[in-house]
């Protein structure tokens, strides 16, 4: 049973991930992405990795909503890209993520109502993952420090009008 957990919420992560690429509209990509990263959070769990779940909703689904409120708040394209999102969110668009997020929340409150993830093996320590972090993967923790700092700049750069913030 616990396989069968296992490879549907790799399906969902799969299925939204595929459609962040497809989708046209922001924030609907949005949506799914952060479907993606809490399929894969579940996947981790399952796997008996419970910090790097923890770790997968808390840093990526969190930062991910932070950081793209900070873009909408510094693009601020007025009342036009307001009355555009709220066309744009109309209770159908809805359907799919939720769907999806409904798969992914069943399966969870099935295995704490079971403890069958627990029948895993190896438990997975925050010690464990800072050993790995800081030490042979060093400089992937770093790359990706770098590509979030030009992200930043990126965003303040498409938020400055004329050499000063809008």
């Amino acid at each position: 049973m616990l396989l069968t957990l296992f490879y549907t919420a790799a399906a969902v992560a799969v299925i939204s991930t595929a459609l962040v690429v497809t989708q046209l509209n922001a924030v609907h990509a949005l949506l799914y992405l952060i479907l993606s990263l809490i399929a894969s959070a579940v996947v981790f769990y399952l796997m008996g990795a419970y910090f790097a779940a923890l770790l997968e909703v808390i840093v990526y689904a969190g930062a991910v909503m932070v950081l793209f409120l900070f873009v909408v708040m510094l693009l601020n394209l007025g009342q036009r890209t307001i009355e555009q999102e709220q066309a744009w969110l109309q209770p159908g668009s809805w359907r799919g993520p939720a769907v999806l997020a409904g798969v992914l929340l069943t399966e969870l409150l099935w295995v704490l109502a079971t403890g069958s993830a627990a029948e895993t093996g190896h438990v997975v320590s925050s010690k464990e993952v800072g050993i790995r972090l800081f030490g042979p993967y060093v400089l992937a923790v770093e790359l990706a420090s770098m590509l979030l700092l030009a992200g930043l700049v990126g965003a303040y750069h498409l938020a400055r009008r004329g050499g000063r913030l809008r």
